[in-house]
């Protein structure tokens, strides 16, 4: 038969577990995005303009 877990226990299952999804949260919040693998399409348009890159004028 299961013994029943005292008050405590669970106050304390419950904390720590509470402390992993905060610093879980925290963490994700903190990514940054991903890097484009591509230049955006300004840059697509400046760069067929200009084939050999930007001068420096």
């Amino acid at each position: 038969m299961l013994e029943r877990t005292s008050t405590t226990a669970r106050y304390a299952r419950g904390f720590a577990a509470a402390v992993v999804a905060v610093a879980t949260l925290v963490l994700a919040a903190n990514a940054g995005p991903a890097k484009a693998s591509e230049p955006r399409p300004a840059e697509q348009a400046e760069l067929a303009r200009h084939p050999a890159g930007p001068t420096a004028d």
